[in-house]
């Protein structure tokens, strides 16, 4: 029996560290910190930027260890640029910008974001650059006078030293010379190809994944979300005052995609739609003005009008677009009042278009007034305040069709009459009436003016004097 006991007891204390061992990784499994995978697609504004920094907000909250930016852009603001590499640079939780799915690009101020993040990745089929700041109507700020990095050939693709380009102007050389050093400094920062980034400013020079991943532009190559993580597991991320592991292989993944507030705004600062809510308020006031007291038209106007002011605050407004539509809408208006056989008309159409084309003063083509839209937005312009405009100048020229204006010269026919009064019946109505002495029962006669409830009338110039009874 002690023998029993004794065994017993030294296959309990032999079996327990297995027992312990085999529990703890368990309890770390799921101990693994989050990560949070953020949707970032169209251009980068105002709404784009405050949900990527309210995401960054949450996973930090959230305790997640890694925060992947999933990018597609064409571009964007400068300002809403520097607002979100301002988050990414003080955010506490690493930032992952992973340039995807196939097709996807971060181009211009994407370029920017990819630099910025503690670590860049792209997908197959993917590519980044072309990050000149370019003014609408300025062309480019240095004109390139070497062909492009595509068909530059092998001494450039090895990072053979560009000459500068002549910059145009002071301020197109100092916009450019800012964008520079700043992505210069961020790839410094990151430790990445400081030489190609100053060439995506100066030369619009763009990379695939392949050559962007061989040059040390990104960090990663990664088909999908899972490869990512899976190969950014174990990397070590310095953060502004401390370093951290990565442990990403197992780690929970959860995708936050744009709410229906950040949905919403940047549907309204699209160009397109404040362009059409701008004229959608112009012509509800004017109808309104128009016609008062029709109400609808005023309301839908107004509303219309201060979500377009709203797009305008946010957008890169360029003044004198807005001073050309305001031109043409008035050119337009003065064509149905004066008679200029067309000239005003024509003036206020071209005024129209070139305002809607200079409306929004910046080089990313999303963030411009469609052609198709200016097109039609102006064909509607021209029509309704032409032609409707027009049309109801000339019904106000019309005789009325009410009160004593629509009795004055109506014939009448004489019902009965004594000593210069009787009654006389005018469309259909019977009325107490004045006139010659000599008129008699069945004269044709006309309304000559009203007095009181009383007509005044004349013999028609074919009416008898005097008709029998």
């Amino acid at each position: 029996m002690r023998c029993s006991g004794a065994l017993l007891v030294l296959a309990v204390l032999l079996t327990a560290p297995i027992v312990v061992a085999e529990e703890r990784p368990l309890a770390e499994a799921e101990a693994v910190a989050p990560v949070h995978v953020i949707a970032v697609t169209g251009v980068i504004g105002p709404p784009v930027a405050e949900f990527i920094i309210g995401a960054l907000r949450e996973a930090h909250e959230d305790g997640a260890q890694l925060a992947v930016l999933r990018l597609d852009t064409p571009g964007g603001l400068a300002s809403s640029m520097h607002e979100i590499i301002s988050a990414i640079l003080a955010s506490p939780v690493p930032v992952a910008t992973y340039v995807a799915p196939a097709g996807a690009r971060a181009a211009s101020a994407g370029t920017y974001i990819v630099y910025g993040s503690h670590v860049a990745a792209m997908a197959p089929g993917t590519h980044l650059g072309a990050a000149t700041p370019v003014h609408v109507g300025g062309g480019l700020p240095f004109a390139p006078d070497r062909p492009s990095e595509q068909e530059d050939g092998d001494a450039d693709r090895d990072g053979a030293e560009r000459s500068p380009t002549a910059p145009r102007d002071a301020m197109s050389a100092k916009a450019m010379n800012d964008a520079a050093a700043f992505i210069r400094s961020l790839a410094e920062l990151r430790g990445r190809n400081a030489e190609w980034a100053e060439a995506a400013v100066r030369e619009a020079a763009t990379l695939t994944a392949p050559e962007a991943h061989e040059r040390g532009v990104v960090d990663l190559l990664a088909a999908d979300v899972d490869e990512l993580l899976d190969l950014m597991d174990g990397r070590r991320v310095a953060l502004e005052d401390t370093a951290v592991v990565l442990a990403t292989a197992a780690a929970p993944v959860r995708d936050i995609e744009p709410g229906l507030r950040t949905t919403l705004l940047a549907v309204l600062t699209n160009p397109n739609v404040a362009f059409i809510l701008l004229m959608i308020g112009f012509y509800g006031l004017i109808f309104e003005f128009a016609n008062p007291g029709a109400v609808v038209p005023g309301v839908l106007g107004g509303i219309s009008l201060l979500l377009a002011f709203y797009a305008l605050n946010v957008l890169p407004v360029n003044f004198a677009g807005v001073a050309l539509l305001l031109l043409g809408i008035a050119c337009m208006v003065a064509e149905a009042f004066l008679p200029s056989f067309g000239v005003l008309g024509v003036g206020g159409i071209a005024a129209f278009a070139l305002g809607g084309f200079l409306l929004f003063d910046t080089d990313v083509p999303d963030l411009r007034v469609s052609w198709s839209v200016l097109a039609t937005m102006t064909a509607v312009s021209a029509g309704f305040l032409i032609f409707v405009v027009g049309y109801a100048l000339r019904a106000q020229g019309r005789p009325v069709a009410t009160g004593i204006a629509a009795l004055r010269r109506a014939p009448a026919i004489v019902l009965d009459w004594t000593d210069g009064a009787g009654h006389v019946r005018v469309e259909g109505e019977r009325w107490r009436a004045r006139g010659p002495r000599s008129l008699g029962v069945g004269a044709a006669v006309r309304v000559k003016d009203k007095d009181g409830l009383e007509l005044v009338v004349e013999p028609t110039e074919t009416g008898n004097g005097a008709g029998g009874s």
